[in-house]
């Protein structure tokens, strides 16, 4: 759901689950469930419409609708560490991890594969297929690979799906926080999916972190925020190892990205990265 009438409650669960160490659980309002046969349904509706013929136009003009987005919504974002992915080259794909805190950050992330002509994927709780209006549009036609509450589904389809866009030389963008906090500045613990998934399919991780700075204005309708903008920071490359085991892989590269995005929300915020709830947590939040 989009947080807006509830913003008190949700921060008020977030102070309550990061001081219970429940870094990776749901603390939005109402947010929609479904059991692990709705889920597989959905899923599989979903794979089916990718067949058929109005597919790719769909998805172009989802594609082209969501690169106006990025571009409204990161007029003001800035870029650094982009240095960091001059290993890579053109026919190497990758998987993306970020921190998540809110529903359009992954717009900026967007606009980082713009800026490098590289198609990105998004890997998405399947909940959102269910979605209405134009966010239901692009939810189902843009590149999305859903989740699904299904283990022959996480463990044989999805890696499945994930190797054949990075072969392709696609980017694909994992949350491995799971959850999306709203405003949340500092980096979650992170959980092994997406270092599992990028080491099957031997690829490497780009690492990033989204800082997120306060403007002098609130918002226009809310005078309990400040306007924020963000700044990305591009971290060093995560490789697997070959001589390494997927799951040996995914623990070190689990291991690595977390580091590192602590030092860089350490270095960003000038300061010690720790889990005692305080308003500063909440970007923009005059609490």
């Amino acid at each position: 759901m989009i947080i807006g009438d509830h913003r008190d409650q949700v921060i008020n669960n977030i102070a309550d689950h990061a001081q219970q160490g429940l870094f990776n659980e749901k603390v939005e309002i109402d947010d929609p469930q479904m059991t692990s046969a709705e889920s597989l349904t959905i899923i599989n509706q979903f794979w089916q419409d990718q067949t058929h013929w109005r597919a790719r136009f769909d998805n172009l003009i989802a594609r082209t609708t969501m690169r106006g987005i990025a571009d409204w919504f990161n007029h003001d974002t800035t870029f650094c560490g982009l240095e960091n992915l001059k290993p890579l080259s053109p026919a190497q794909g990758a998987v993306i991890t970020s921190n998540h805190f809110n529903q359009l950050d992954n717009t900026v992330i967007r606009k980082l594969a713009q800026k490098n002509h590289r198609r990105l994927f998004i890997v998405i709780q399947e909940t959102n297929l269910k979605m209405g209006g134009l966010i239901g549009f692009l939810m189902n036609h843009l590149d999305v690979l859903p989740l699904a509450n299904n283990v022959n589904y996480l463990g044989r389809t999805l890696p499945q799906k994930i190797a054949q866009q990075t072969r392709h030389g696609h980017w694909v963008l994992i949350y491995p926080e799971q959850e999306m906090w709203f405003n949340y500045r500092k980096p979650r613990p992170v959980k092994r999916g997406a270092y599992y998934y990028a080491a099957r399919a031997n690829a490497p991780i780009i690492s990033c972190f989204t800082e997120i700075i306060d403007l002098p204005k609130t918002e226009k309708n809310n005078d309990d925020f400040y306007q924020t903008r963000y700044r990305l920071h591009v971290l060093p490359l995560i490789w697997p190892d070959p001589e390494l085991s997927v799951n040996e892989n995914a623990k070190l590269m689990m291991e690595k990205d977390y580091a590192q995005k602590k030092a860089a929300y350490e270095k960003a915020y000038q300061k010690k990265l720790d889990y005692r709830f305080t308003p500063h947590d909440i970007a923009g939040w005059r609490g």
